[in-house]
């Protein structure tokens, strides 16, 4: 999709694992960008896209190393705002005349920058701010023409610009929440330095993609796959607005879903909406499969190819589908692969991304390609989707296989099952669902001895996982008191057989991911 009515921000990926989130702060501030990997970029794709102004990512190398990435030169010379992150900018300096070192003095974490001067891209913050910085190299020199406007304990040009250019170069990442008003020196970029109106909504986003679907079908059938949650919730909505009857959704029990899950996405669907709607069980199917696999990316290799048998089965029922309709995000594809080629290293693969089969005469339709989590929840509103389908938390394409290391059997899914529901209860029960990104239990591969009455045991051990996030690239856990943690503990205990102890995971993502597998 184009999205040629808009201005747009163009993101140079340098390979950084947060490069998304530029993407995601600029998007806040209602300025359309994309992220384009740096071996991507050259004069003819930069005519074409016609950006209003760039941004250059942090990312893993080293300036001074040999065959390290540059930005292409052509982007010097168009007369546009640049701004560079960290690596963005030490190639920027390099590039442009300046000197950059490895140094002794690394800066992880973070640390206090000292403003030193009425910067417009520091318009709005005190003279002393906290910062994230995550480097080893330091630019030593800067070139002709810029100034430094910002300086902390390791990294004398924290922050420097050439206003006349208007360039800009900062060591520190904005993008991320640590540093505290990383936002507002985004929005001084793309506001006050580069004149962006302003004009990305989900409304907008709505109408375009509309029309976009429209284009793309044409005539055809579609086939989508609808798990109940969110993305594919809000993706078969939007589709169905666009092509009304020509869609027609599939459900399928994987035999891996919560407690009650398909009963209540069938009827919530069938209520409220007036879609074609098939519901498959193929519980079977997918335990049969999986059935000695402990390795997860193996889980969901086989849950993903299992997922396009059933939907090819169904689409041939119908008399045939062109097109396969999916909710995958803009998340799925960053930490699935390397975006459209670039730097950025593989965390996990999803089952929803990388394609179809070639023996697969369909081809996909990705409504929700380019948007955040927090964007689909957005656009659901704007679409008018129920609060049960646009509150309701993540759940995975795999289900709870992922939530089940090691071996998965039916006996420990049900356990799991009956845990995450007592667990979900609570939150709901304490008026917390609401302030909680994502929240679910998990069924540890171990057996720990217990105490039950006079009877030693020796059974399962959970695992209860609750964080807070906007996007889902980052997350912090949620501060449970101990006397929910107590309570919810009991419950499970007395409630589930099989379990006979309950702990609770402050991970972070990074350095953890959300889901355990």
């Amino acid at each position: 999709m184009s999205h040629a009515h808009h201005e747009k921000l163009l993101i140079i990926d340098f390979g950084s694992q947060v490069t998304k989130l530029i993407a995601r702060r600029v998007r806040e501030s209602g300025v359309y960008s994309e992220v384009h990997p740096y071996n991507k970029i050259d004069k003819e794709m930069l005519e074409k896209f016609a950006p209003k102004a760039i941004i250059l990512s942090g990312g893993p190398n080293s300036v001074t190393g040999i065959g390290t990435p540059r930005a292409d030169n052509h982007i010097w010379s168009m007369g546009i705002p640049i701004l560079g992150i960290c690596y963005g900018q030490q190639t920027m300096c390099a590039q442009l005349g300046g000197a950059v070192e490895s140094s002794e003095d690394k800066e992880f974490g973070r640390a206090d920058m000292t403003v030193l001067d009425d910067s417009q891209l520091f318009e709005g913050l005190d003279k002393e701010e906290r910062v994230w910085m995550s480097h080893g190299d330091r630019v030593v020199s800067i070139p002709d023409g810029f100034k430094v406007i910002g300086t902390s304990q390791h990294a004398p040009y924290a922050a420097i610009s050439d206003v006349k250019k208007r360039f800009y170069g900062v060591q520190f990442h904005p993008e991320v929440v640590h540093t505290l008003n990383g936002s507002k020196i985004l929005k001084n970029f793309t506001h006050k330095i580069s004149g962006f109106k302003a004009d990305w909504t989900m409304a907008s986003f709505k109408g375009e993609m509309i029309e976009a679907i429209k284009e793309q079908v044409g005539s055809s059938q579609v086939i989508c796959g609808l798990s109940g949650g969110v993305d594919s919730s809000v993706a078969a909505v939007l589709i169905h607005e666009a092509i009304g009857d020509q869609l027609t959704c599939v459900y399928v029990d994987t035999g891996m879903m919560r407690k009650g899950e398909t009963e209540q996405v069938v009827s919530l669907f069938k209520e409220h909406y007036d879609m074609n709607l098939i519901a498959v069980d193929a519980s079977e199917e997918f335990l049969k499969l999986l059935m000695g696999v402990s390795d997860p990316e193996k889980k969901r290799k086989i849950i993903g190819g299992t997922f396009i048998d059933i939907f090819e089965r169904e689409a041939k029922k119908i008399g045939g589908a062109k097109y396969l309709a999916q909710g995958t995000l803009y998340p799925d594809v960053i930490e699935s692969v390397s975006f459209d080629g670039g730097p950025s290293v593989t965390i996990k693969s999803h089952h929803n991304v990388g394609g179809l089969p070639e023996r697969m005469d369909m081809e996909l339709v990705e409504p929700l390609r380019e948007l955040f989590k927090d964007e689909v929840r957005e656009l659901g509103k704007e679409l008018g989707l129920h609060k049960d389908f646009v509150e309701r938390h993540p759940f995975p394409g795999p289900g709870l296989a992922i939530r089940c290391p090691g071996i998965i059997t039916k006996d420990r899914l049900d356990i799991l099952r009956e845990a995450d529901s007592i667990y979900l209860d609570q939150i709901k029960k304490h008026n917390l669902y609401n302030s909680i990104w994502q929240a679910f239990a998990v069924i540890l591969p171990v057996q720990t001895v217990g105490v039950m009455g006079d009877e030693r045991t020796y059974e399962n051990v959970l695992a209860l996982r609750a964080v807070t996030s906007t996007d889902g690239m980052t997350a912090d856990y949620y501060p449970y008191s101990h006397e929910f943690l107590g309570e919810t503990a009991t419950r499970i205990i007395n409630e589930v057989r099989g379990v006979n102890r309950v702990v609770y995971d402050i991970t972070s993502k990074p350095p953890g991911t959300i889901e355990w597998e």
